[in-house]
């Protein structure tokens, strides 16, 4: 029905008669002469309908916008004067000879060029929310993306295999959404929070490389970058160290940036261990482009007379850190009490500082309430930082974890507001996890990241010692986001048996719930590894939108809702009986 899409028509087809489909995205017109800007996927042209082409004027005079109309014309320059050198279009129209209208429309919910419409209302209506040539182009970015991913892949020996949507609920992670089965009674499987294991599995199978772009769903409370079911390139290798697939992964993305969006990202990905991470930046993803760093000063504060300091710096489960803010002394009261509460939603019950007005003056040169506590000693604190005039510094004193999160979060805060942020990408691999994580509360192990990470010692060091093992685990960070994480896998037996004890996990639940691997690690099962890539926030960032929600096509609310469609709905008696389920109370009273 058409020989051109809209936004491809340019100086190059002057004097050629074209046909375009689309939508009356604006009409104007001006004395006689009738504007209407077309629009489909590609983006927008103007064509012009003069009086002369009679039928063809008549429906112009009736059209709205969102009209879907097919378009036969002549392309010509726009007047002198007239272009627009913003778009590929700009400098041409389209002298329309005839025009069919295609389908009417009803007046549009709202005006797909308004910036002001809520989303709630943009997801009810998510088809013509998607009609905006921002989600466009978003969707167009996505679509550039994976299939980059996937000529990568395919080039480099991986095979795209698929894994089961429907399989069984796992103790570890966050909450399975759970399908009851009709056939078995009284038995549930569980929709895949991810491949993890099938991929394993496929290593063990001899496929050696596997990626599949997949579907994954977990049932856990939303974010702006998360969402119940979110996509993520899935990628598992065999005889690869994690050296050679971090490798990998980097000249993958290095091409993904540049052909998609034309950016050249740098020929070496940086290293970082997790503990320098939070030792520095108070993060397991840091964002490099904000200049400011955590230092601790605890051995400076043993022996101070102000006990808020003096108490966590001789306790071994604390930690006194100092973040230096420059130019940060212009900061007002009311800027740091704002601050003190940010802080305050990581679990510090404070935030002390002290402005620098004036080095050389020595303690007279600094404003601070604290400072009378701490007597000369904090010049020590000011040398150490290199503090200048002009500077802030913020202070941290209690629980290592509260102290980290804390200021960690309020260097981005800061830096952000202050407009510190570097322009470009900064891209860094976060290597040297622990194995695992203790759970103060019930007295227990966690896997840093899952139970199935290889550590870098041996079965009998781990025993000896979980709270210091490191894993053979890494992270992809950009821009302060975890866009990709994996690991070398456990591929042995004995090994994977050690990591389920110490995480609790009795031999008859390891059983129950993982004895199909258990068993296939017997049969020769090859040293492997991989990683997967959270695809919508990886999307996220180089379309420089602020939530995932702006590049999936049909996502749901902060409640796991979608507007559209109104699910989750009710399911009839029938269903329900077939199932063997009932409520345990009428849905309007558990409402």
């Amino acid at each position: 029905m058409r020989t051109h899409y809209c936004g491809h028509v340019d100086e190059q087809l002057l004097d050629q008669a074209i046909e375009l489909t689309g939508w009356a995205h604006r009409r104007r017109d001006h004395g006689g002469v009738i504007f209407i800007d077309f629009r489909d996927r590609e983006g927008l042209v103007q064509t012009v309908i003069d009086p002369d082409t009679v039928e063809a004027f008549a429906l112009a005079e009736s059209v709205r916008r969102e009209f879907c109309l097919k378009i036969k014309g002549r392309v010509r320059l726009r007047p002198e004067g007239t272009a627009n050198n913003d778009i590929r279009t700009g400098k041409v129209e389209v002298l329309v000879k005839e025009m069919e209208l295609l389908n009417e429309s009803a007046e549009p919910p709202f005006m797909l060029d308004a910036d002001d419409t809520s989303e709630e209302l943009r997801l009810k209506y998510r088809y013509m929310d998607l009609r905006r040539p921002t989600m466009q182009r978003n969707m167009m970015l996505r679509h550039k993306v994976t299939s980059t991913m996937r000529r990568f892949l395919d080039d480099n020996g991986f095979i795209d295999i698929e894994t089961p949507m429907l399989t069984r609920a796992t103790p570890e992670g966050a909450r399975d959404y759970l399908v009851p089965s009709r056939t078995h009674e009284h038995k549930f499987f569980a929709l895949p929070q991810s491949p993890q294991l099938f991929k394993q599995l496929l290593m063990m199978s001899g496929f050696d490389r596997y990626y599949q772009i997949v579907r994954c769903f977990r049932d856990e409370d939303l974010r702006a970058d998360r969402q119940p079911e979110f996509t993520q390139l899935d990628i598992e290798t065999s005889f690869l160290d994690e050296d050679d697939i971090m490798g990998l992964m980097e000249n993958m993305a290095r091409k993904l940036f540049k052909d998609a969006i034309g950016v050249e990202l740098d020929d070496e990905f940086p290293r970082m261990a997790y503990a320098e991470a939070m030792a520095r930046f108070g993060s397991d993803k840091p964002d490099l482009r904000i200049p400011l760093e955590l230092v601790d000063i605890k051995d400076l504060m043993a022996n101070v007379d102000f006990k808020v300091f003096a108490g966590p710096a001789n306790d071994p489960k604390c930690r006194v850190t100092a973040l230096k803010v420059p130019g940060g002394a212009k900061l007002s009261r009311k800027d740091i009490d704002g601050y003190t509460e940010f802080v305050g939603r990581y679990g510090a019950r404070g935030l002390a500082w002290i402005k620098v007005n004036d080095v050389a003056a020595g303690v007279d040169g600094l404003q601070s309430p604290i400072v009378k506590n701490m007597k000369d000693d904090v010049m020590a604190v000011i040398e150490r930082l290199e503090a200048q005039d002009g500077d802030i510094i913020f202070f941290g004193a209690d629980k290592t974890a509260v102290v980290t999160d804390a200021l960690g979060a309020l260097r981005v805060k800061v830096g952000e507001d202050m407009g510190m942020v570097a322009e470009g990408w900064c891209p860094l691999w976060v290597v040297d996890f622990p194995m695992f994580e203790h759970d103060e509360a019930n007295n227990r192990w966690q896997a840093l990241h899952h139970p199935f990470t290889a550590p870098s010692c041996s079965a009998e060091e781990l025993k000896a010692n979980p709270g210091t093992a490191l894993s053979r685990a890494y992270d992809m960070v950009l821009n302060g986001c975890e866009v990709g994480g994996g690991s070398v896998r456990i591929h042995k037996q004995d090994m994977q048996a050690e990591v389920f004890k110490l995480l609790g996990i009795s031999d008859e639940e390891a059983e129950e719930k993982f004895g199909f691997l258990l068993e296939a690690l017997r049969y020769g099962c090859p040293p492997h590894g991989g990683l997967a890539f959270g695809l919508d926030r990886l999307i996220m960032l180089m379309a420089g939108a602020n939530s995932i929600r702006e590049v999936m096509a049909f996502p749901k609310t902060q409640s796991a809702a979608c507007p559209l469609t109104e699910a989750p709905g009710e399911v009839s008696a029938t269903q329900m009986r077939d199932l063997g389920l009932k409520f345990r109370k009428p849905p309007e009273a558990a409402a």
